[in-house]
């Protein structure tokens, strides 16, 4: 066997004291409990409904008397044909009362959105067709179909109505299933063994 020799160390020069002292650092003190400091106060903004209303119901267009503005509005697969008439009559959902038709007042709240933001519930009345869809997209085409209806009446409304969203068509679906996959992306359930 080989046998190896070792080096022998080199001898370390002997160290430089320093010209600056250390200091010495505090030691740092943690604290459990905070200081609560008070929230900020926020400006409270009016929703821009409020100056919508002001402003519709002193133009009140008109239509005559036997005559409808027809428009339909969608969203996801429902579809609603609305006929949008003058008067206090009740308004009809599929040739049911509307609260029937829509029993939950979310819903009803909804579909009407865009009357009682123009503040002109109480002058129209409409009579609509729905196919397609569930509960909630069925009050969202009528919202789209009875904003596009008053829409057309003026230009004020129109303008009302665009600024608040509602004559945007909700394009939202549902993602369809990918082969492999339980939904569009939920994937199985992985299995080590």
């Amino acid at each position: 066997m080989p046998t190896t020799t070792k080096k022998p160390a080199a001898a370390k020069a002997p160290r430089k004291p320093r010209a600056t002292p250390i200091k010495k650092k505090e030691p740092v003190v943690h604290h459990a409990v905070k200081e609560h400091k008070e929230p900020k106060e926020q400006k409270v903004v009016q929703p821009a409904e409020v100056a919508a209303e002001v402003m519709v119901t002193t133009l009140k267009p008109e239509i005559k008397q036997g005559r409808y503005v027809f428009a339909t509005g969608r969203r996801k697969t429902a579809i609603a044909n609305v006929r949008l008439f003058m008067g206090q009559e009740k308004s009809q959902v599929n040739k049911k009362p509307f609260e029937q038709y829509f029993s939950y007042s979310y819903h009803q709240d909804e579909a009407l959105k865009p009357l009682n933001l123009t503040g002109l519930n109480k002058d129209y009345y409409f009579v609509a067709h729905i196919n397609g869809g569930g509960v909630n997209s069925q009050a969202g085409a009528l919202r789209h179909g009875i904003a596009t209806a008053l829409g057309t009446l003026s230009e004020d409304i129109r303008k009302v109505l665009k600024k608040n969203g509602m004559l945007t068509r909700d394009d939202r679906k549902k993602e369809r299933k990918k082969p492999g996959l339980k939904r569009a992306r939920r994937s199985p359930q992985w299995a080590k063994r």
